[in-house]
Parts: C-alpha cells; structure tokens; sequence
C-alpha cells in the first residue's frame, strides 16, 4: 500500500480508469460478437448496422488510447473483409 499522499490519490485514478477502459472494451466486443453472428445469419442489413457501430467504437476507444490505433484498424479490415463475403454471397 502507498504511504505517500500522492501515491494513494493515483491508485484511486488508476482503479476508475481501469473500469472506464474495461467497460469500453466489453461493449467493443459485445457489438463485435453481434456482428459475428450477423455474418453467420448472412443478415446483411444487420450486418452493415452493427458494423457501422462497431467500428465507431474501435475508433473512439483507440482515439483515446484504450486500445492500440494498430490492433482497431487490423479488426476493423477483417471485420469489412468479413461484410463484403456475405454481400457478395447474395
């Protein structure tokens, strides 16, 4: 346990941010698993929707560094690539 002041406010900061990025994370992969299952149903209408979400989401979180700019833009290719497999299916 810290003893200085200083010390004990920053673990107060670090446990609220620590929950902030953990909800953000579980709504990203809540709407993820959405999209998935969108994609297995091949519901395109869906599909589109929840991706427009979803990559809202990844954007956000990795404007404000809760997940990496990298790790976002990798997901949401494979995310497109997956869309675009069901679109042209049709």
């Amino acid at each position: 346990m810290p003893n200085i002041k200083s010390a004990k406010k920053r673990v107060l900061i670090i446990e609220k941010k620590t929950a902030e990025n953990k909800a953000i994370k579980s709504r990203i992969s809540t709407y993820a698993k959405k999209f998935k299952a969108a994609v297995a149903n091949k519901d395109v209408a869906q599909g589109e929707e929840l991706y427009k979400k979803v990559v809202s989401l990844m954007d956000s979180a990795a404007k404000s560094n809760v997940i990496h700019i990298n790790s976002a833009n990798r997901k949401k290719a494979r995310y497109a690539k997956m869309l675009e497999s069901i679109k042209e299916a049709k």
